[in-house]
């Protein structure tokens, strides 16, 4: 009763905010995302039916509070589902760096569900797996699909569930992920979100930019979908600032990227946008051919910079890549 499992994490292309049902995590609306590779999570987990309690641990040190009951939310589900109640050791590690906003607890829970559904014995689709992956963060459905993914919004798991969405557009996009360490409370942003008086303007357009989005997806069109990209980060930013805590997430660096890339847009012709999650970090989306030029100009604005491409659905991965 023993699986390891690998996810990458997601960039939002159009983000959900807030949720109607904070238990099982099922968002107000709709939402967009592509994973993002090589940056993946690795997760080992075995079922103990002799043990006493579960354990946790990620990057080498034992989740407690808060980080712990949302880990336990997603193993019970697969014990309910598994129709056993046995303890689980459970240990995880990233590849890339987390909590700056580049969606790693997406890719953790996601690595998580798939782990989890494999050491139990459960036969379920990746769609399936992702209504599990979703009770840890909704991010998390889409990153169990894989690749460029819509989840939708429901009150049910036949409902609010994640699938992918094929586009020719995999193949060519470049992410110049741009770092920017900064604190951030994503949770309580969800919290709050209808609290804000952006929150019903967000609400009014989103289901139109969510036909938009799978439209210039489906299209190939690069400019069209990216550039709905990046005025969905600055929507969402609307709402998180205008929120009752004022979340500020962006930093001067932040800012400093944004300027870069419609230097390059605006003056050499580069197809090149930028979009944030929440988080001060920012993805710079290119195309294959312009890629070491958009590097280049992020790094001169003084961050740390990776380049992604797409990555694949979770995968269960061989016992020797286990990490205990």
């Amino acid at each position: 009763m023993k699986a390891t499992a690998k996810a990458h994490p997601i960039q939002g292309l159009v983000k959900y905010h807030g949720m109607r049902d904070t238990e099982r995590r099922m968002p107000y609306h709709d939402s967009i995302s592509v994973c993002t590779a090589p940056s993946h999570t690795k997760t080992t987990v075995e079922f103990l039916p002799d043990a006493d309690e579960d354990t946790y641990v990620i990057g080498g040190e034992e989740v407690e509070g808060r980080g712990a009951e949302r880990i336990r939310a997603v193993v019970d589900r697969v014990r309910e589902l598994a129709d056993f109640d046995h303890r689980v050791r459970l240990e995880s590690e990233n590849s890339f760096p987390s909590n700056i906003g580049f969606g790693s607890s997406a890719s953790g829970f996601a690595a998580a569900a798939m782990a989890l559904a494999e050491a139990a014995g459960l036969d379920m689709t990746h769609p399936e797996v992702s209504t599990i992956a979703r009770r840890g963060s909704a991010s998390a459905a889409r990153a169990v699909t894989g690749a460029v993914s819509h989840l939708y919004s429901g009150m049910n798991d036949t409902d609010c569930r994640s699938e992918r969405i094929e586009t020719d557009l995999e193949d060519d996009l470049r992410i110049v992920a741009a770092h920017v360490p900064a604190y951030k409370e994503t949770e309580q942003a969800h919290a709050e979100a209808a609290d804000s008086h952006m929150f019903q303007a967000r609400m009014a357009h989103i289901h139109a930019q969510i036909d938009d989005m799978r439209d210039a997806l489906y299209d190939a069109d690069f400019d069209a979908a990216f550039e709905l990209a990046e005025h969905d980060s600055l929507s969402l930013a609307a709402t998180t600032m205008t929120g009752p805590a004022g979340w500020v997430y962006w930093q001067p660096r932040t800012i400093a990227v944004f300027n870069a890339v419609r230097r390059l847009r605006n003056e050499e012709d580069v197809p090149v946008y930028f979009s944030t999650d929440t988080g001060a970090s920012v993805y710079v989306n290119t195309t294959e051919e312009h890629v070491d030029r958009v590097e280049e100009a992020v790094a001169d604005c003084g961050v740390e910079t990776d380049v992604w491409g797409v990555g694949g659905p979770a995968e269960v991965l061989d016992e020797s890549e286990a990490l205990f």
